[in-house]
């Protein structure tokens, strides 16, 4: 009995160990320095939904900034294995063309799992220990929700890109068409009564490669007074999110040519 006790609480010791080193925030990456350009502006649209409208007053005014890419820095958790697991990332956006992920999991502040993933001129990959694949229709179709739904951190995309259109269904809830190959998806997207912000945006996707039904996805941002605002990915039939994700800085109008289409961060 005596080895196996010894056993049991070597084991335990190293459960111990990972919990603490999964509690140890990253550092946020630095933004990378590329050039950048200017951000003209454009009216803001005549004809839009009620809740629309209000949603872009309260965001931008009556001018909307005309993004052509975006970087973004950030930190949070993920659920790769059902647990939460503290990462870091940046992503890149060709706004409404292509965008890249890099996601690094942590321990002490250690990567022991990167991921990269995104969508490159309509041609979706992704890169991580768990496999690696390219140009699947499943993921493609997911990594073009993800392209458009992550207009969320820079919603002018979703009125300065003409391929992208709006229509009404009540007073707190609009219908977002966006472009897939040669026809339309659509997110229906519901707004906060009181502050007239987005509550949460809601698509079928496909999860998995090789399955053949959608699922509901869900994202929606958390503003919290005086904290820093978190937004949520949850599959419906999984019931709680997969990610967590903060923002630490976001740059527009950056040369991303390149950078969209290198790897690693």
């Amino acid at each position: 009995m005596k080895p196996l006790i010894i056993v049991l609480i070597i084991l335990a010791a190293l459960v111990l160990i990972a919990w603490l080193g999964l509690q140890v925030r990253p550092k946020a990456f630095a933004m990378p320095d590329l050039p950048a350009g200017e951000t003209q502006t454009m009216p803001l649209p005549a004809g839009l939904p009620a809740p629309v409208e209000r949603f872009y007053r309260a965001t931008y005014g009556d001018q909307i900034p005309v993004i052509h890419s975006v970087v973004i820095t950030g930190r949070g958790r993920i659920r790769p294995f059902g647990v939460w697991m503290p990462t870091r990332y940046v992503i890149v956006h060709e706004a409404g063309k292509s965008y890249r992920h890099y996601f690094e999991v942590t321990i002490f502040n250690i990567p022991f799992l990167i991921t990269q993933e995104g969508i490159i001129d309509g041609k979706s990959f992704f890169e991580s220990p768990m496999g690696t694949f390219y140009n699947d229709p499943n993921t493609n179709q997911g990594a073009n929700l993800a392209l458009w739904a992550e207009g969320g951190w820079f919603p002018a995309l979703w009125l300065s890109d003409p391929r992208a259109r709006w229509q009404a269904v009540d007073e707190n809830t609009a219908i977002l068409f966006v472009p897939y190959e040669d026809s339309e998806e659509n997110f229906v997207v519901r707004f906060n009564p009181h502050t007239g912000l987005v509550d949460r945006m809601e698509a079928m996707r496909f999860k998995a490669r090789g399955d053949t039904d959608k699922v509901l996805w869900i994202t929606n941002e958390v503003v919290s007074p005086g904290k820093p605002s978190i937004s949520y990915a949850t599959w419906l039939d999984d019931g709680q999110p997969w990610a967590a994700l903060g923002l630490d800085e976001i740059r527009f109008n950056l040369d991303v040519s390149q950078y969209v289409r290198a790897r690693g961060h």
